[in-house]
């Protein structure tokens, strides 16, 4: 029997099952410092200046090392998977999660991080120094992190829609 295009030959099954294995890993993880990001904003919402101030400062340090991390992992074990795929069926909705988990990746670095960058100097500051635009910077930070979890979640169920079209 000869294989097409449309249907790998057992040993390129067995390698695309592993990668699709990998990359749903560290999608779902990455997607997990989104989520809780998500869950915690109706509660910091009511946090005067101070202590969200106080808390976003000393709270996230392990999200941005380890979060970061597995973040562009799962953006770049994902990318490889399409292109591993290419020429079967599951080629298209892998590189629409790839592209999906990038895009969560490129909202974070325009929305979030230039108030991460910003964050230190008010950390430093007394309640009554903070710049009268936090309000501002907590919904660009917080609505950064809501609209990275949409894409992630977005790219994860094309992840998954991709690894159930694979051929048994």
């Amino acid at each position: 029997m000869v294989a097409n295009a449309r249907s790998p030959v057992p040993e390129q099954r067995r390698d695309l099952a592993t990668w699709f294995a990998v990359a749903l890993v560290l999608a779902a993880l990455s997607m997990t410092a989104e989520a809780a990001h998500v869950l915690e904003l109706p509660q910091k919402l009511r946090y005067d200046a101070a202590f969200y101030s106080a808390v976003n400062s000393t709270l996230y340090r392990y999200f941005a090392i380890v979060g970061g991390s597995v973040q562009v992992a799962a953006v770049v074990v994902t990318a490889m998977l399409a292109v591993r795929a290419r020429g079967a069926r599951v080629a298209r909705p892998t590189a629409v999660a790839a592209a999906l988990l990038a895009l969560a990746l490129a909202a974070w670095a325009a929305i979030v991080a230039p108030v991460n960058a910003n964050a230190a100097r008010v950390a430093r500051e007394q309640p009554a120094e903070l710049p009268s635009m936090w309000t501002a910077r907590r919904a660009r930070w917080e609505g950064g992190h809501a609209a990275g979890f949409v894409l992630q979640l977005a790219g994860y169920a094309a992840l998954v829609s991709a690894a159930l079209r694979r051929d048994p």
